[in-house]
């Protein structure tokens, strides 16, 4: 079954895909999404009546998911039964891993994907994070700078009104604020601690995106709002095609998730944007005569130096603050409810800062305060951990040939093993976060990262019985492993020479030239901020760049 032919072919419709979709509309092509989850309603994005999680594991819900088949779901940190329905059903979404190697693979397929349920913070990152190599940090240079992408953050910046301060961190650069956010008391005590003792470390707010509270994220609306965009639910991409002759994209094959029809659709130009797992996969999988290894893999890199952010997870206590005179509300995410928190960017092996141990560094995500009260005279503090992980050719996305989805389509073996230098980046990145917490008078409780399970002070969860603090322990470190930041990149990397990566510095196929790459599987190096406004930013200027190249001719 053929369709109608379009400008471009936009494979997936999250971070990267919406901003390719609107980025090519204004530049006024015409534009098809395909998505491979179902359209959302208005009451899929119900907010809780007057829930605040504060310490709640919710375990009975996840015990509860666990038995409908999100077993890897429900591992989530901030799952809940109100989130459930945004994650898909691992039953039906397989893939493999090594034995010694797990990974969580945390998806949600739905019109705008994971954006309904990440944690919104958005942060630019430095030349400390695209220039790494060439400042003898190790890991990769891009073949960008942090020059090639600021007007494109910018605008990213811009047209969703990110709320946060400029703080003058070389590691995290200012962004254009909409407007400032607060932190708690409770934080504000803890930055006070910790820059006073680390002058080196800095304590901010969130640089975030309020959830716009409609099943549509804002690019995917602004594209819609043009008149140029189609979009297409419920199609499970299976092959980008291609031209026996020339070996260049023709469209996609995809099948209809809930008939199983396949279907085709053409264009001038297809954007793989799927996150990248997926799009490797798919790549992977679009084989012919003129491309035997996969869709643009004649450097034999696909798949390969794929990543995540390592992964560490602290709870303790903070000393109470008063609120006298605190009128601000505290910012709220449609779903998760009372949200926002503090923002430690990183400061190992840059700034002139040289740790021997290893190379790399990691920033911090948490909150103070912001929940019920842990006990008297106390609040609850969560703080999680985003170390960046080296890039390495064993850690790859390959096809499983021995088993298929329900859509016919070989499931991906995901590999993502730490080595030596992420082991030993965890130990300190446990320890610095220990530190400042401790300095300040709070209190440690217990943490967990994929080197295991540690208690502090009053251990994991006191008041709870013994049976569930037992199941937890057996449980937590499940949760911890690679994979649990879901900041994963890597496997179609962006290069200046086609021998050693698969696209351009613009997210172009070296071998297909009119097929192009915008989600985070572009990336060289994995950084340790979010990825997903640096995402945005690479998806726009790829986009871009798409638009000029077919007005001239030379797609």
């Amino acid at each position: 079954m053929t369709g109608t032919g379009y400008d471009v072919i936009v494979v997936g419709s999250g971070a990267a895909g919406g901003f390719a979709a609107k980025e090519l509309t204004e530049q006024g092509l015409s534009v098809l999404v395909i998505e491979a989850g179902h359209s959302l309603s208005a009451s899929d994005l119900k907010p809780p009546a007057g829930q605040d999680r504060g310490d709640n594991v919710q375990l009975f819900p996840r015990m509860k998911a666990t038995l409908s088949g999100q077993h890897i779901q429900s591992r989530v940190a901030f799952f809940s039964e109100t989130l459930k329905h945004l994650f898909v059903n691992d039953r039906q979404h397989g893939y493999t891993t090594p034995k010694d190697a797990p990974f969580l693979w945390i998806r949600g397929q739905q019109t705008g994907g994971r954006l309904h349920t990440f944690g919104r913070v958005l942060f630019r990152w430095s030349d400390y994070d695209f220039k790494g190599a060439g400042q003898g940090g190790g890991g990769t240079d891009w073949p960008i700078s942090y020059a090639d992408l600021a007007p494109w953050y910018e605008k990213v910046e811009r047209f969703l009104g990110i709320h946060g301060t400029r703080d003058g961190i070389e590691t995290a650069p200012d962004g254009v604020m909409a407007q400032s956010t607060p932190l708690t008391p409770e934080e504000r005590s803890f930055r006070s601690a910790v820059e006073t003792r680390w002058p080196s470390r800095h304590v901010v707010p969130w640089r975030f995106n309020p959830h716009n509270g409609g099943p549509l994220p804002s690019s995917l609306k602004a594209a819609m709002a043009t008149g140029r965009l189609t979009v297409r639910p419920d199609a499970v991409a299976r092959e980008v095609m291609t031209d026996p002759a020339s070996g260049r994209a023709t469209g996609v094959c995809y099948v209809e998730r809930r008939t199983g029809a396949v279907c085709a659709v053409h264009a001038k130009a297809v954007v793989v944007c799927a996150s990248p797992i997926e799009s490797v996969r798919l790549l992977l999988n679009s084989r012919t005569r003129l491309h035997p290894d996969g869709l643009g893999n004649s450097s034999g890199t696909l798949g390969h130096y794929f990543m995540d952010q390592c992964p560490s997870l602290m709870f303790g206590r903070w000393p109470a603050a008063s609120r006298e005179g605190e009128d601000a509300p505290l910012p709220a995410h449609t779903l998760f409810g009372t949200t926002g928190g503090l923002y430690i960017p990183r400061y190992e092996n840059a700034c002139g800062a040289h740790d021997p141990a290893f190379m790399r560094g990691y920033t911090y995500q948490g909150s103070i305060g912001r929940h019920a009260l842990a006990g008297r005279g106390d609040v609850p503090v969560a703080i999680m951990g985003f170390g960046e992980m080296l890039p390495y050719r064993t850690n790859a996305i390959t096809l499983d040939p021995r088993r298929r989805d329900r859509w016919g389509i070989p499931l991906p073996h995901i590999r993502c093993a730490l080595h030596a230098n992420e082991r030993a980046m965890l130990r300190k990145q446990i320890r610095d976060c220990a530190d400042m917490i401790e300095t300040g008078g709070g209190h440690v409780d217990f943490w967990a990262s994929p080197l295991g399970l540690g208690e502090g002070d009053a251990g994991l969860y006191p008041d709870k019985p013994f049976p569930i603090r037992w199941f937890i322990r057996k449980m937590f470190p499940k949760s911890m492993t690679m994979g649990a930041a879901i900041h994963e990149s890597g496997g179609a990397r962006m290069g200046n020479d086609p021998a050693t990566s698969v696209l351009n510095p613009f997210c172009q196929a070296w071998d297909v030239p009119n097929m192009f790459v915008t989600d985070a599987s572009s990336f060289p190096t994995g950084g340790a901020l979010g990825t997903t406004l640096t995402v945005m930013a690479v998806s726009m200027r790829a986009c871009h760049h798409l638009a000029e190249e077919l007005r001239a001719g030379r797609l």
